[in-house]
């Protein structure tokens, strides 16, 4: 009912953001205090809320529940699957107010916008590079820590990034990953 009348109940004492629920107002509050009380039991590896950590747990298992009903492709996530059924309509209802190029997602309207405004908001903590994407800083880390897990599919290299792999195969090997080059 609350949420029907939009009555507010449960106030955070940083930000005076407010919840119609206190199980809400709980979870934001760990944002401030670092709170992280679900650990992964594989790699301890600790998050604010259970459901992050379920998501997470897939990594380990492989789990994939979601399925698209158009092309048969697995997502771990329902986020991923929703995204992903984008590219069977073709639309991107995401359009950035500065060159006009269009997207899919909303998330990589965000990120493409980084490439005007130059912010890096991502910043590894072992030499302080900046980087305008995650997924970059991930691959970045992977330089100091030693880490490839992509191997080649062809022979025994291993790579830190898939796209390393993928140039390799295609230069080495002929073919990209996860294809055969053996003809029929």
């Amino acid at each position: 009912m609350r949420t029907d009348t939009g009555e507010i109940l449960f106030k955070c004492t940083w930000c005076n953001k407010t919840f119609n629920h206190f199980s809400n107002l709980q979870c934001h509050t760990r944002i401030h205090t670092g709170e992280k009380p679900f650990q992964c039991l594989m790699c301890s590896k600790a998050f604010r809320q259970s459901s992050h950590l379920q998501y997470h747990t897939r990594t380990h298992t492989g789990e994939k529940p979601f399925q698209c009903t158009l092309c048969d492709k697995k997502f771990s996530h329902r986020n991923a699957l929703r995204d992903h059924i984008t590219t069977h309509t073709k639309d991107k209802p995401f359009q950035c107010t500065l060159c006009n190029k269009t997207f899919t997602m909303s998330k990589s309207l965000k990120c493409h916008m980084r490439t005007h405004t130059g912010e890096k908001p991502f910043q590894c903590t072992l030499c302080n590079k900046t980087f305008n994407q995650s997924s970059n800083l991930r691959c970045h880390i992977r330089t100091h820590t030693g880490e490839k897990p992509f191997h080649c599919s062809f022979c025994s290299k291993t790579f830190n990034s898939s796209r390393d792999r993928q140039r390799h195969c295609v230069a080495r090997h002929s073919t990209p990953p996860g294809t055969s080059n053996v003809i029929v």
